[in-house]
C-alpha cells in the first residue's frame, strides 16, 4: 500500500503515526498492570472435591508440594556460598561507606482529562488525515487505471532541443510520427530559394521542380489542403474519448522555470498583473478540450496551463498575457475555437496558414477586439490572426518557434527591458502594458 502514496513526506509522517500510536499502546498496557490470573476451571473451581484422576493428580501435586517444604525446612538458611563465607578481613576490605538514600523526585502527575482530551484530538486528526492521503491515492489510481496507453508524446522540441534549433533553421521539419515495428521517423526538407536558369544551360526549369512545401506535405502523407468554398476540415468536433496525457517531466521543467522567473518579476514590478494570473488548470479538463476539438495541445503549452490556467480579471486590472493578448484558459480556449469555426464556416484559403483562421489554431489569447494569439496544432509554432482577413506567424516582426519560447522571449525582455520585436513591456500603475518600441 506504501506505493500508492508517492510523496515521501506522506511516507514518513505515516510512519510516524504509526510509531506514535505504538508508543501509547505500550504505555497504556504497562500502566494497567499485568492481567489477573482466571479462575479454576472445572470442578475445583466451584468447591467440589476432585473425583477421579482429577483427584489423584491433585493427590500427587500435593505430596510433591509437602515433600518441598520438609526439605526447604531441613536445609540450613541462609545457604553456605559456593566460593566459602568471606572473614572479618574480606569484610573490612571491601567495606564502603553505608548507603545513604538522597531524596526521591516528586512523582509526575498524570495527564488531567483536558490534556487527555487534546492527545486524542491530535491523533484523531492525524489518523484522518493518513485515511485522507490513501484514500486520494487509491481514487486517482482507480480513475487513470483503465485510461488507453499512448506512449510518450514526441514533439520538435524532443527530436531537437532548444539550443539546437537553431541549426534547422533553414529546414522545414515534420512532427516524428511512429510507424510499423515502433519507429519513429520525421522528415526534414531543406527550404533553398530557387533562381530561374540561365536559358540553354540545360538545367531543369523552375516551374518543373517541386516546392519544399510541396516535398513537405508529400513526405508527410498529408491530404491536399482544402481549397475553394469547401468547409473548413479542420473545425469538425473531435468524436474521441477524453484520455489525459502525461506531460514530458523535461517540458514541465523548462515551462516552469520561465514561469518562475516571469512571475517574480511581475511580483516585483506589476503586482496588480501578478495577482490575476490563474490557479492551475486540471489534467482532466485538458483533455475533455482536446477531445471536443479534436486536436492534441502541445506538451509546452499543457505544462502552461498546469501551472496557470490563463488570466482572470482582478477589479478593472486587464488580465495577463503575451503581446497585447489576455491569455486564455482551457475553457475559454475551446469557446473561441468554436466560436472561430462558427464564423469561418467556409474556407477560400490554399494554405492554412495564410487565411485568418483555420480549425487546427489553438488560440491561446485575445485582445477584446476579435484578434487572438494562435499556436498551430501541427507545426507548434506562434502567429496571430486578424479579424480583418490575414493570419501572421511572426508576432512582433520575430518568429516564435514554440509556445515554450514565447514564455522565455517575454522573460527575458521583462528581466532586461528588451522588447520581442515591436512589442515592448512597460508598467504603468502597477500593471504589465505592452507598447510599440520606438525605432
Amino acid at each position: 500500500m506504501l506505493r500508492l502514496i508517492g510523496s515521501r513526506r506522506v511516507r514518513l509522517a505515516l510512519a510516524a503515526v504509526v510509531v506514535v500510536a505504538a508508543v501509547a499502546v505500550a504505555v497504556l498496557r504497562f500502566r494497567r498492570g499485568p492481567a489477573p490470573s482466571g479462575p479454576v476451571s472445572g470442578a475445583a473451581g466451584n468447591g467440589e472435591a476432585p473425583r477421579g484422576s482429577d483427584a489423584q493428580a491433585s493427590g500427587v501435586r500435593a505430596s510433591g508440594a509437602r515433600a518441598s517444604r520438609e526439605a526447604a525446612a531441613a536445609a540450613p538458611w541462609p545457604p553456605v556460598p559456593v566460593l566459602g563465607i568471606p572473614t572479618d578481613a574480606d569484610l573490612a576490605r571491601y567495606a564502603a561507606a553505608p548507603y545513604e538514600p538522597g531524596e526521591l523526585p516528586p512523582p509526575r502527575p498524570p495527564l488531567d482529562e483536558a490534556a487527555r482530551r487534546r492527545v486524542v484530538r491530535w491523533g484523531a486528526a492525524a489518523i484522518a488525515l493518513c485515511v485522507l492521503v490513501f484514500a486520494a491515492q487509491a481514487l486517482e489510481t482507480a480513475v487513470f487505471s483503465d485510461e488507453t496507453a499512448t506512449g510518450p508524446e514526441y514533439t520538435e522540441e524532443h527530436v531537437y532541443p532548444e539550443d539546437l534549433q537553431d541549426l534547422f533553421a533553414d529546414r522545414d521539419c515534420t512532427p516524428p510520427t511512429r510507424e510499423a515495428g515502433g519507429m519513429l521517423r520525421t522528415f526534414c526538407v531543406a527550404v533553398v530559394e530557387r533562381t530561374p536558369p540561365a536559358s540553354g544551360d540545360g538545367d531543369v526549369p523552375e516551374d518543373s521542380a517541386p516546392q519544399a512545401e510541396d516535398l513537405s506535405a508529400a513526405a508527410r502523407g498529408e491530404a491536399a489542403e482544402p481549397s475553394g468554398t469547401a468547409p473548413d476540415e479542420d473545425c469538425r468536433p473531435g468524436t474521441g474519448t477524453p484520455a489525459v496525457r502525461k506531460v514530458n517531466p523535461r517540458v514541465t521543467r523548462a515551462v516552469n522555470r520561465q514561469w518562475a522567473r516571469i512571475e517574480r518579476w511581475l511580483r516585483a514590478n506589476a503586482p496588480g498583473s501578478h495577482r490575476t494570473l490563474a490557479p492551475p488548470a486540471r489534467a482532466r479538463t485538458i483533455a475533455v478540450a482536446e477531445a471536443q476539438m479534436g486536436l492534441r495541445f502541445p506538451d509546452d503549452l499543457r505544462a502552461s496551463l498546469l501551472r496557470h490556467n490563463g488570466s482572470v480579471h482582478a477589479g478593472r486590472v486587464w488580465g495577463f498575457g503575451f503581446l497585447m493578448n489576455e491569455s486564455l484558459g482551457v475553457r475559454a480556449i475551446r469557446d473561441t475555437w468554436r466560436g472561430l469555426c462558427e464564423t469561418d464556416a467556409g474556407d477560400g484559403a490554399d494554405d492554412p496558414r495564410s487565411d485568418w483562421w483555420d480549425g487546427r489554431m489553438i488560440p491561446v489569447g485575445s485582445d477584446g477586439l476579435g484578434n487572438h494569439l494562435v499556436v498551430d496544432s501541427v507545426r507548434r509554432d506562434v502567429g496571430g490572426t486578424d479579424h480583418e482577413g490575414s493570419m501572421d506567424f511572426a508576432p512582433g516582426g520575430v518568429r516564435i518557434r514554440s509556445y515554450h519560447a514565447l514564455l522565455k522571449l517575454t522573460a527575458d525582455a521583462l528581466e532586461r527591458g528588451g522588447s520581442i520585436g515591436f512589442w515592448k513591456p512597460v508598467v504603468v500603475g502597477g500593471e504589465l502594458d505592452w507598447t510599440v518600441a520606438d525605432g
